[in-house]
Order: C-alpha cells, then structure tokens, then sequence
C-alpha cells in the first residue's frame, strides 16, 4: 500500500495516475495530490515526528514522495519566536516571526524546490526547469546542482541583480526573458509541452506546490502542537497561503492540533494585487493585472491558484489588504529594526499589512499571530540602499572621533 494514490482534480474530481501531470483532462482544473491517509494515518505519529532529523522532511509522510533517498540541503525547520520588539511596538501580545529566509539559498523555495526535485528524479527526469521571479530560480538551480540535473532557469530579464547572481553561481541555464514573470510562465508552458522536462511549477506543480504544507506543520508543532489564531501570508501565485492552510487541516484530521480556527490574511502590493482586489470585492473573479512594484518576487498579475487563496482567506474568515512601495519598504526596515532580520521585499509586504491589520482593529491584541517571513533582504537591496545608514568617513586620529560623536551626540 502506497501513500499516493494518484492526481484529483480539485474541480471536478477526476482522479489520474501521479505522473508529470498538472490540468485535468476533462474539465481543464488543477490537479493535486490524492493522498491514502489511511496509509499515512497508521505510519506517523507525533513522536516519530519529534524523534527526526529538524527539516522538512520529519514529515515525509505527508509528503509526495514514494522514495526515502531524497534531494535535501537540510531545509525547513526554521527559526520561530515570539517577538522581542516589534509585538510591543504594534500593540500585539502574542506575535510570532517564522523566518524562512535563512533557508539554504534564503528563501522558503528551498522546501517546495526540495520536494519538487525528488519526486522529478523518482520519475524519472534528467532535466529541471521553472518560471521564476527570482526566489525560484536560485532554488532550482542550487537542488539541480546537487542532483546532478541539466537545469533551465526562466526570469524576466530585469531581475534584480542579487537573485541573477544567487541563481547563476550553480551555473544552471538561465533565460532571461522581456517582460514580467506572467510572459516568462506563458513561454515556458509551451516550453514544458514541447521539450518535456520537468518544469516545476507546471507539469510538476501538483508535488512541489505540496512543500508549502510544511511551513503549516512546523509552525503548529512549534507552538506545541496548536494552531495560531491569525497568520499574514505574502501572497503570489496564491499556492503559499492555501498550503499552508492544508497543512494545519492535515495535522488536525490526523488529531495533533486539537482545534483549528486560524484566520489566513493574504498581503499583497499594491501594484499587484489581484488577489486582495477580489476579496476586497467579494468576488470570485480574479482579474489579471500588469505589475507595478519593487515587490517583484510577488508580482505575478495572473496568480495559478488566485481564486483558490481568496477562497482560503474567505473560508477563515481572513483579510486580504495591500501595501504600497513605499509601505513595503517601511516594512523591511520595521523588521530590520525591532527583530534583526533583512528580509526582502515580501517580507516587507507581510509587515507592511500586519501594521495596517492591526490599525484597522482586523488583529486583535491579545490574538496568537504569526507573520511569515519568505525570503532575504541580501537578495533586493536595491530598494533601501538609498535608506540605510551610511558611513562616517574620517581618518584613524582619536581627535577626528572625538569630533564627529561631538556632532552626534547634540
């Protein structure tokens, strides 16, 4: 008995073999993993869990692998704390920070990459690719690496310089394309449909999307096996929020958390901001926009799983709210200052409508949150260089010093 059953089209139902595979053949919906909890149920127990190596992989079972020789550079499992500072500042008693940008190349792609390359190789693929808006690419290209794949790399061509460089030291294949990240995932659907690789976030989306599930586990068990009241979840393609909503529903069928009725928020830019528009709205369109903000690793103007995240946000009774550049860069440096992590540009988002949730009264004082923190701020500097401290140049003389911390200290 497997724990896979195969591929389940969330539309309509129909059920496939857990091949390479990502749209339904009759109804054209998402395909996702159909899981054997029955299986699962009887191999995982909270304390196998505890008693495992601190990755993501302490929940293999719930992962859609077959094999256990997996593709791994000791990802997830991340720092998560209650906040020292920025709790105090925002008025919030119990605010948590899961950061994931301290995975193995600093973002929270390490998990979905990781479990995306195994199932890939256990099919069978010699070659990797994806669609990426910078996040992804440097992931692919660091797992291709280690797996010994040939790796593709597709990002629009303006990419920041940081996420070009942190992609390119794998020396993967990177095609950089004109335009933004909804022309790169056009060209590489037709890619993946003509040259059949193993495209992660196409016909292999239904596996990798499924590494998202774990910053659900983790956080649950590491506030002892209980779910938050509220989380803020950057949102792009919408996968993230809504996996990590399945993984707190996972870890309650299976009886470790003993009640779930955590709030999803979705923080979006507001030069892109599909997702948050439609719940704003209370609509079940999502309507595709042109992006238009320094939040590039979150700029998808026609998210693959929009409508699924604003459901998700609805279902929990969640918020959705948007950030403008300015807002998002003052969300980067509030986390910078209170609790000593850079983070990049999602990040900032995230904190950037934590602030403004809170203001608007949406967060409760005394509610157990959790702000996720998706990848680095090494990676986009460029949007605070011009707003950080600069140096005060003087020569090795005592008198100079003097001087200056004088001039200071007025």
């Amino acid at each position: 008995m497997q724990k896979i059953k195969g591929l389940k089209c969330k539309e309509c139902g129909n059920t496939t073999p857990a091949v390479a595979k990502h749209v339904c053949e009759f109804c054209f919906g998402p395909l996702e993993v159909d899981y054997n909890y029955d299986f699962i149920r009887s191999h995982i127990n909270k304390e196998k869990i505890v008693a495992r190596p601190h990755t993501l992989w302490r929940y293999w079972e719930l992962l859609p692998v077959e094999t256990t020789d997996v593709l791994s550079l000791c990802e997830g499992f991340t720092p998560f704390w209650k906040s020292r500072n920025l709790g105090k500042y925002l008025g919030l008693k119990n605010l948590y920070i899961k950061n994931d940008a301290v995975n193995p190349t600093f973002s929270f792609k390490d998990r979905v990459v990781s479990v995306a390359l195994t199932r890939s190789r256990e099919l069978g693929f010699n070659v990797v690719a994806c669609a990426s808006t910078g996040n992804l690419a440097g992931a692919v290209a660091a797992y291709g690496a280690v797996g010994q794949f040939k790796t593709f790399v597709f990002i629009p061509a303006d990419l920041e310089a940081g996420k070009i460089v942190g992609a390119g030291i794998y020396k993967p294949i990177i095609v950089g394309v004109k335009g933004n990240y909804d022309a790169v995932n056009r060209l590489c659907a037709e890619v993946a449909d003509l040259f059949k690789w193993a495209f992660v976030n196409v016909n292999i989306r239904p596996y990798y999307a499924e590494g998202s599930k774990t910053l659900g586990f983790e956080v649950a068990e590491q506030l002892g096996w209980r779910a938050p009241d509220h989380v803020v979840v950057p949102v792009a393609s919408g996968s993230l929020l809504t996996k990590i909503y399945k993984g707190l529903s996972e870890f309650h069928q299976l009886g470790f958390i003993p009640e779930l009725h955590t709030k999803l928020s979705a923080a979006q830019a507001q030069g892109c901001s599909p997702v948050v528009t439609a719940i704003k709205e209370k609509s079940d369109i999502i309507k595709p926009v042109v992006p238009n903000t320094i939040a590039k690793s979150i700029a998808i103007g026609n998210p693959a799983d929009g409508y699924y995240a604003a459901e998700t946000v609805k279902k929990t009774k969640g918020y959705g709210e948007s950030a403008t550049d300015d807002e998002i860069v003052q969300g980067i440096q509030l986390l910078a200052q209170k609790e000593g992590v850079f983070t990049e540009t999602a990040g900032g988002t995230t904190i950037a409508v934590l602030k403004k949730l809170v203001e608007s009264g949406k967060i409760a004082p005394d509610e157990l949150v959790v702000a996720y923190i998706t990848g680095n701020g090494f990676k986009t500097q460029e949007c605070v260089q011009e707003k950080v401290s600069k140096p005060h140049v003087i020569s090795a003389n005592i008198n100079e010093f003097r001087s200056l911390y004088e001039s200071l200290t007025k």
